[in-house]
């Protein structure tokens, strides 16, 4: 009879670690890319895209792992920064300053911000 009150348990199947591996190469790909500027492509550019991915899968699978036990204005915070930072990042690699590259990633990252709130209420 109690059955229905019982808390369903959270199953992570291969999405909570397919999304953030996926991202993370992408990621790396775009960020070896723009740091190539269009030369041939070395060892660093190989490396520099490999580290940049690993991090930004690291994050991005600790943020999933982690997210539900923050409320809902943190969780956007924390995925609005996490946005915010790889931005200004990939930014700062194209060879903007770093006003430029601030200011984008605060823009980019606010908006992100913004929409995951959203997001977040209309669902709980």
């Amino acid at each position: 009879m109690a059955a229905h009150a019982a808390v369903p348990a959270r199953h992570h199947g291969s999405l909570g670690w397919a999304m953030p591996a996926t991202l993370g190469v992408v990621y790396g790909f775009y960020a070896a890319f723009v740091h190539r500027n269009g030369g041939a492509i070395t060892g660093g550019d190989v490396l520099l895209g490999v580290v940049a991915g690993v991090a930004f899968a690291a994050l991005a699978y600790t943020l999933g792992r982690f997210q539900h036990s923050l409320p809902r204005e943190l969780r956007a915070a924390a995925y609005g920064a996490l946005c915010a930072a790889s931005m200004g990042y990939l930014i700062s690699l194209a060879g903007g300053s770093v006003l430029r590259s601030s200011a984008i990633a605060l823009a980019i990252g606010a908006g992100v911000a913004v929409t995951a709130f959203y997001i977040f209420y209309e669902r709980e």
